[in-house]
């Protein structure tokens, strides 16, 4: 047990509420989570499911409509033909992170992640037993990665590589000549399944266009996607993901759902349903409003003595470069959280985010406003 982290975000989280409690103010510029209600039909939907009779288990992979629908949205959006079969619905996006991880993860074994990258990655490899191997991401390919020195990382032990495009917490994106690239490396290394974690592919900026490594039919068969409904359309606390697993692996993944969750939330996967297939206007206007709060966070950040912050082309997080502070990630991290500003240290997702903050843009422009200027006030006082 004492291999496993923590995600820092919850741990800030709590320090945030003790200050808060004591009754100081603190913009929250920490946490991953969208600031919008979910959208009305959707939560309409997980009403109407509940006063239906929705109340009991389901099959462990999900209800059938559910996992159809789940298809057709990733025919859609992941330019992929999928088996509703390979489908299977999880309580979040940890579950298929996880469950991949546990398939792979052993002694002796290698699995490849991003770093700076979501923490849990590095967390499970390492409880699992396996050797948790670094694919740095760097700022000066705008936290994307050289498709080559990816490739060089692979050893006859590797026997998972975990892909996230747009990143947490960077907001880097990978684009199609990279990914092409990366995928004919990967068909001389027919051992090597690949996890690709494509939780924030709707949230795109400056017409970055998203491609899904299920789009690639030569390593189809060795491709688990992880998505859902979180980030998507605001929906973090109804517990809603999925995986589309290869025809070989999603019986061992239906295996460890059983074994642990038994299956996803009726009334909930219903919701999902009503999300999927009905209007997605909803996603667009959100995706908008993160637009200019990420514009917004960017011009600010960058006119701040000692940062500077590349422009993240995905998902909702600013991750400026703090180096020129002369404090180190953690340091600032607690500094600015005493002065009223919540973010996280690089530190907090790979050796690699050193000298690096992440602030979630989540937040209305009014609050993203406030808490720079704070930041501002810190480092700069008068």
């Amino acid at each position: 047990m004492s291999s496993l982290g923590t995600e820092s975000a919850f741990e800030v989280v709590n320090k945030v509420k003790a200050l808060e409690a004591q009754g100081k103010h603190i913009v929250h510029l920490h946490i991953g989570a969208p600031d919008f209600r979910t959208p009305e039909h959707i939560v309409e939907a997980g009403r109407k499911a509940l006063a239906d009779g929705y109340h009991g288990y389901t099959p462990a992979k999900g209800l059938l409509p559910v996992r159809e629908a789940v298809a057709a949205y990733v025919e859609r959006f992941h330019k992929s033909k999928t088996d509703p079969d390979q489908v299977m619905i999880v309580p979040g996006g940890k579950p298929t992170m996880f469950y991949a991880i546990l398939l792979f993860g052993e002694p002796g074994a290698e699995i490849i992640y991003p770093n700076p990258g979501f923490p849990i990655y590095e967390s499970a490899i390492r409880f699992t037993g396996a050797t948790a191997g670094p694919l740095p991401l760097s700022e000066s390919k705008g936290f994307s990665f050289d498709p080559d020195e990816a490739l060089s990382k692979i050893t006859r032990n590797t026997r998972l590589f975990i892909l996230n495009t747009p990143a947490n917490p960077t907001g880097g994106v990978v684009r199609k000549p990279e990914l092409d690239k990366l995928v004919r490396g990967l068909e001389q290394h027919p051992q090597v399944a690949i996890l690709s974690d494509e939780i924030y592919s709707r949230l795109l900026y400056d017409g970055e266009e998203h491609v899904s490594l299920l789009s690639y039919e030569s390593i189809r068969d060795r491709v688990i996607l992880l998505d859902g409904w979180s980030k998507t359309y605001a929906m973090t606390g109804w517990r809603m993901g999925f995986g589309v697993w290869p025809k070989s692996l999603i019986v061992h993944a239906e295996r460890l759902q059983i074994n642990s969750n038994s299956c996803t939330n009726a009334a909930a996967q219903m919701a999902g349903m009503a999300a999927l297939t009905g209007p997605q206007d909803c996603v667009e206007r959100m995706r908008t409003a993160f637009d200019r709060r990420r514009q917004l966070i960017v011009r600010e950040l960058n006119q701040i003595p000692g940062f500077r912050c590349t422009t993240p082309k995905g998902a909702f997080y600013a991750f400026p470069n703090t180096s020129g502070t002369g404090l180190r990630s953690k340091e600032l991290e607690a500094l600015l959280l005493q002065n009223g500003v919540s973010c996280l240290s690089g530190t907090s997702f790979g050796a690699n985010g050193e000298g690096f903050l992440r602030f979630s843009y989540a937040n209305s422009e009014e609050n993203i406003l406030e808490g720079m200027r704070r930041v501002k006030a810190c480092l700069q006082p008068a």
